[in-house]
């Protein structure tokens, strides 16, 4: 992060944002790195299972959309989890998508994963039954658009996992090491990725509950239900 100082510099004077593949190489797996940590711990055995139905129809075969997959380390955990499904990844940053691929080349799980380049706006409609964001929604520049997007090609009956850093809605109630952690974060990476997409909402790494719950109000959808959380992060049930 610190070696694009530079350029946040240049960000802060112009307005102008900085994009994901703008940063050093290191930034995009030092993230990966960070998140896989937790995604192995609650992902699977917590998560999922807090979804209302979601683990039976992954057991039993469904199409899953993981939307700004990065290094697609979430997307694998599932695909091992549950063979009877099929795994698509969607990123952006071409160097991820490469990452991505090389580790799903690395397991057994080649046959039901694939990753592509794909904004969250205009990934390929598969009727879905689980479209995941994780630690990725806040980064967009238009969220609620990639909410509208998740909710038309959900397949009936289908889940939008969302899950997000935790936050407290107000801002004078996150402040904790990791609140601060999130803040730093979020101005210097999240903030200006969305800045850079034309930020029309930047919601930030600490958006809180109330913020998320609003997109998706507007985004059309109608249940929005926190599922768990843990000192990282809050998870959202979310369906139309």
């Amino acid at each position: 992060m610190w070696s694009d100082e530079e350029k946040a510099l240049d960000a802060f004077r112009t307005g102008r944002g900085v994009a994901w593949s703008e940063h050093d190489g290191r930034l995009a797996c030092g993230v990966a790195a960070f998140y896989r940590n937790g995604y192995r711990a609650s992902l699977v055995t917590q998560w999922l299972p807090a979804l209302d139905g979601v683990v039976a129809q992954l057991e039993a075969g469904i199409d899953v959309a993981d939307v700004g997959c990065g290094h697609g380390h979430s997307t694998l955990l599932m695909a091992k989890a549950f063979p009877n499904s099929r795994f698509h990844g969607f990123d952006t940053h071409a160097a991820s998508i490469h990452a991505a691929r090389q580790h799903a080349a690395t397991t057994a799980v080649m046959d039901r994963v694939d990753f592509e380049i794909a904004k969250a706006v205009d990934y390929p409609a598969r009727n879905y039954h689980l479209i995941c964001f994780f630690d990725t929604l806040h980064d967009l520049g238009d969220p609620v658009a990639a909410a509208r997007h998740a909710a038309e090609t959900l397949a009936p009956g289908g889940t939008v996992m969302l899950v997000e850093p935790f936050a407290h809605d107000r801002i004078e109630d996150n402040l904790s090491p990791v609140a601060q952690l999130y803040y730093s974060g979020s101005t210097l990476i999240c903030c200006a990725h969305a800045i850079s997409e034309g930020g029309s909402l930047v919601l930030g790494a600490q958006a809180g509950q109330a913020r998320l719950t609003d997109v998706f109000r507007k985004a059309g959808v109608t249940h929005f239900r926190r599922a768990a959380e843990t000192p990282f992060n809050l998870i959202f049930e979310v369906r139309r």
